[in-house]
């Protein structure tokens, strides 16, 4: 691997800097190691690429290609397959994700299903267009109205079906059209980046699909607990404690190694709750971080703003933490370097996530929220690969999420990180 100097702002490499989690890492390595198959696109990004030894250091990388654990699916593959459905993971293991992930949501009758947010089958399937279950939503359809300047909106939950009705569903992909004012119009709104190639015969998977399937491929697991979008306890005795065990008691019931298993939530809570209660699960679990969003007063620069500190969270016990890609990276001198929440959580020791690669689309025009600390010298889609690059080498991320695993996987192999 090419030698490269360190961040000036470092005194040494992250990457060498050994974190409390310990073994956590190297666990999260371990993926089978099976051949991958990676496509066109890790190569086209490579073309896309300014000029530099780190293009031509790829362009030299020509596999073969393995599973790596560092390549973690975010939601499947849904850069072109709908996301959380059997063949997106199918597609995500092919391209190489040693750890495939899924979002958790409970039904009605209280059953756990792979959704991305509790309250999304209005943009992420058909239920509006299936009256008899279209009825049941919290919120109906409700098109735009040009003259007040209202948007199209829709309420639609997992918690408003049985497992049995969430399982008639026909998933697309995640998008909804705010200026329609049909249904048809309002569902007829992917976004020209992705496809609607293999949405025909995409299949919705339950949490115990998704842990039949994950276990039959020998990958790992990383369930996200979704923050209820209703209130909790649900229906007078659903707590947010008995939510939070269920879900390890699916992985127990299975017979899943505690190790194999990543869980993750954007509760701190819950991450303390398991740690408590399930310590074998707890103790790799994921802080998921999105205090920029959810905390007044944060600032990604300012350690002083943080609450808990990053200290705080490792005197809690956390080992791992999960921020957006924008929050571990700025820009000095014209160079993408680590930020200073990147070296905060590190000198507390914390193994770092960073989530999620490819989801922002075409990066010409800057990228959008998970490019927005680097926004100034983000301008082509190549981009990707220097910033996957800087999280591996510069920060010593564990593992990277990414909507299209071939690219992170493509980077783990050439760079020969497990």
């Amino acid at each position: 691997m090419k030698k490269r100097l360190a961040s000036p702002l470092l005194a040494t490499p992250l990457l060498v800097i050994a974190f409390a989690a310990g073994s956590l890492g190297a666990a999260l390595a371990q993926a089978p190691g099976g051949p991958a198959e990676l496509g066109p696109r890790p190569f086209y990004l490579v073309d896309q690429m300014k000029d530099g030894p780190l293009k031509d250091e790829l362009a030299r990388c020509k596999g073969p290609f393995t599973t790596k654990g560092f390549s973690i699916s975010h939601r499947g593959a849904p850069l072109q397959f709908p996301e959380h459905t059997r063949e997106g993971y199918l597609a995500a293991a092919r391209m190489g994700a040693g750890v495939i992930e899924c979002d958790i949501a409970f039904t009605k009758d209280r059953e756990l299903v792979c959704r991305h947010a509790q309250c999304d089958l209005h943009t992420t399937t058909d239920i509006l267009a299936r009256p008899e279950l279209a009825s049941k939503c919290t919120k109906g359809f409700e098109p735009a109205d040009p003259a007040t300047g209202r948007k199209a909106s829709a309420k639609c939950c997992t918690s408003d079906l049985t497992l049995a009705e969430f399982r008639s569903l026909k998933p697309k992909m995640d998008a909804g059209n705010p200026n329609a004012t049909t249904v048809a119009d309002y569902m007829n709104s992917t976004p020209r980046w992705r496809t609607d190639l293999y949405v025909d015969r995409a299949t919705l998977m339950s949490h115990k699909d998704y842990i039949a399937l994950v276990k039959s491929l020998g990958l790992k697991f990383t369930p996200e607990l979704k923050t209820p979008e209703v209130p909790m306890p649900f229906e007078g005795d659903y707590t947010q404690q008995a939510y939070a065990q269920q879900m390890i008691d699916e992985y127990k019931a299975a017979g899943v190694d505690p190790r194999d298993v990543y869980a993750q939530s954007f509760l701190l809570d819950d991450v303390l709750y398991w740690l408590k209660n399930e310590p074998a699960f707890g103790a790799q679990a994921v802080f998921l971080d999105d205090r920029d969003e959810t905390t007044k007063g944060f600032d990604n620069m300012k350690p002083e703003t943080w609450q808990p500190s990053m200290q705080e969270l490792a005197d809690k016990g956390v080992k791992i933490l999960a921020p957006p890609l924008w929050m571990l990276v700025t820009v000095k001198d014209g160079k993408v370097v680590p930020s200073a929440y990147a070296q905060e959580a590190k000198k507390a020791g914390l193994g770092l996530i960073a989530w999620s690669l490819e989801r922002s689309g075409p990066l010409k025009d800057g990228g959008g929220y998970y490019y927005q600390s680097i926004k100034s010298v983000t301008d082509r889609d190549g981009d990707t690969l220097a910033l996957l690059d800087v999280l591996a080498r510069d920060i010593g991320v564990i593992g990277v999420f990414s909507d299209w695993p071939a690219t992170t996987t493509f980077y783990a192999n050439c760079m020969k990180l497990n």
